[in-house]
Parts: C-alpha cells; sequence; structure tokens
C-alpha cells in the first residue's frame, strides 16, 4: 500500500480551523465592543437627557419658588388691607355711637348741673361736674339709668364747691361720676 502522509493536510486543517476559529473570536470581540460601545453612548445620552431635564425642573423650580413668594407677600398685603378695611369699618360703625352718645348725655342732663369734664376709657365713662344741689344729681342719675346707652352709673364722689360767679346761687355740689356704655340692640333705634 502506498504511504500517504496526511499528517500535513490535518495539520493545515488544524492552523485553518485555529484561523477561523480567531476570526470568529476578533468578529464576536469587534462585535461586542460595538455593541459596548453603543450601550454606553446609549446610557450617556439617556443621561445628558435626564440632566437637562433636572436642570429645566430646577430652573421652574426657582420661577415657582419666587412666584410662591410673591403670592405670600401678596397674602400679607391682603390680610394687612383686609384689618386696615375692618378697621376703617368699625371706625364709620362706631362714628355716629359717639355722636348718640353725647345726645344722650345732653337728654340725660337736668337744669342746674354742668359737667365739667368727660373721659372715656373703653366702655366706661367718668363724669365730673358742678350741681345745684343733691336732688340734681339724684335726677341725673335717674335719667342715666333710664337711658338704653348707659347701665351701672356710679356716684364715686360729690363735696361741696364754690358756686358759679354770674349764678345766683352761692353754694354748689361737685360730683365724680362713673357709668358704662351699652350700645342699644340693633332692633332698637340708633
Amino acid at each position: 500500500m502506498a504511504r500517504i502522509n496526511l499528517l500535513p493536510w490535518r495539520e493545515q486543517l488544524r492552523e485553518e480551523r485555529k484561523r477561523e476559529f480567531f476570526v470568529l473570536l476578533l468578529g464576536v470581540v469587534i462585535i461586542a465592543g460595538g455593541i459596548l460601545f453603543l450601550v454606553d453612548r446609549n446610557f450617556r445620552s439617556d443621561i445628558r437627557y435626564q440632566q437637562s431635564r433636572n436642570d429645566f425642573l430646577r430652573r421652574e423650580v426657582l420661577v415657582l419658588d419666587a412666584r410662591i413668594a410673591e403670592i405670600d407677600e401678596l397674602k400679607d398685603q391682603k390680610a394687612q388691607i383686609s384689618s386696615r378695611m375692618e378697621v376703617i369699618q368699625d371706625l364709620q360703625g362706631s362714628r355716629p355711637v359717639i355722636v348718640r352718645i353725647f345726645d344722650e348725655l345732653v337728654k340725660a342732663l337736668p337744669a342746674g348741673v354742668y359737667f365739667n369734664s368727660l373721659q372715656r376709657t373703653g366702655d366706661r365713662l367718668q363724669i365730673e361736674g358742678i350741681a345745684e344741689s343733691n336732688n340734681k344729681v339724684s335726677e341725673l342719675m335717674r335719667r342715666i339709668e333710664d337711658s338704653e346707652w348707659f347701665i351701672n352709673p356710679s356716684l364715686q364722689q360729690i363735696s361741696a364747691a364754690s358756686a358759679d360767679i354770674n349764678s345766683d346761687q352761692r353754694e354748689a355740689n361737685a360730683f365724680s361720676l362713673t357709668l358704662f356704655m351699652q350700645a342699644p340692640e340693633r332692633g332698637e333705634e340708633l
């Protein structure tokens, strides 16, 4: 039989398979590198996109914070204006009250009684005056008590005083009187 040496052919086949393997391996490495490169670019693109969105949101949050601060300032101004309006409305509502109080004091004042001073502290009135007699002071207190605008008249002090020079009477009584104001109910006369 003839001897055929198949060894170099096998070796050549082995070398060819080895080369194919390395070519395939190199191809796989290149493809894997390409895929990794594309995945990396995609992730970096997503990160840049998210960072740009975050920056946009930060800017918008700053704008909204400025608007919120402006709204809070406007609310404070509104509260101040509302409180001022309430004070003005209270003053306008109570403006006729002081006129009515003076009118009621004049109605309650009998002849022969004069007020020297009138001091108001809250709802409390302190009146000092001069009367011709103790009976006139009593009449004044009764009239004040009958008024819808005053309650709890209390005589603090009564003492002898010199009468007015123009008066025929030479003796008079100085008095100090305390009373409280009470506005009548809305249904009653204002």
